[in-house]
């Protein structure tokens, strides 16, 4: 497959997925681009536009805390700008990268502003539905200034077959975190400080 154009970057991830199915990038974003994005999602949220997050799908969607205690605010492409509308620029070229390096089908994109509190956790669970297998590849990318191990919130992926390999991953900023959105189970430990990222969902076409 050539890899004529693409992304130094993109490549890696592309040959990490290919490998083993996940992959984490510390400085996908400067610091800099990071800082912008959170300044981004601190207005917003300041203006109460983030929303408490469901579980589920359907008729049985519904907001649980004790499983799920982000809110989020979806981005629209359409409604995006400054550094939103640079990550989902940026986003769409990995996108095309990544099929043409992996040959995943991804079509679009659904991506949101998380929030978590301190305290509050994702319990463990898998991003794609059981009745519905768009989402093909999960991407999470951290805001967090200045975090260190002992201010907890970790994203621990669950990488072997039985489930008891996993990698626990800081939430630094810049750092994106790609995988198999039908293969890892995974879950957001409580954090002692306020924690954001933006997180999303590579599709492929119904």
């Amino acid at each position: 497959m050539s890899t004529a154009g693409s992304d130094p970057c993109h490549l890696g991830i592309a040959h990490a997925l290919t490998e083993r199915g996940w992959c984490v990038t510390p400085e996908f974003l400067a610091a800099g681009e990071a800082a912008q994005l959170l300044a981004q999602a601190c207005a917003h949220h300041a203006a109460g536009r983030f929303r408490a997050a469901a579980v589920g799908q359907g008729a049985g969607r519904q907001a649980n805390a004790a499983i799920r205690g982000d809110e989020i605010l979806w981005l629209e492409p359409a409604t995006a700008s400054g550094a939103s509308a640079a990550l989902l620029a940026r986003l769409e070229g990995l996108r095309r990268d990544l099929n043409q390096q992996c040959l995943l089908g991804l079509f679009d994109f659904e991506i949101h502003f998380a929030r978590y509190a301190p305290g509050s956790r994702y319990a463990r669970h898998l991003d794609r539905f059981r009745d519905d297998s768009a989402r093909v590849l999960s991407c999470v990318l951290y805001l967090n200034d200045a975090w260190v191990a002992q201010d907890g919130g970790q994203l621990r992926l669950f990488t072997g077959e039985d489930g008891t390999d996993v990698v626990d991953v800081l939430p630094c900023a810049g750092t994106l975190v790609t995988f198999l959105s039908d293969r890892f189970p995974h879950e957001v430990l409580p954090a002692r400080r306020e924690r954001w990222s933006v997180t999303g969902w590579f599709r492929a076409r119904a």
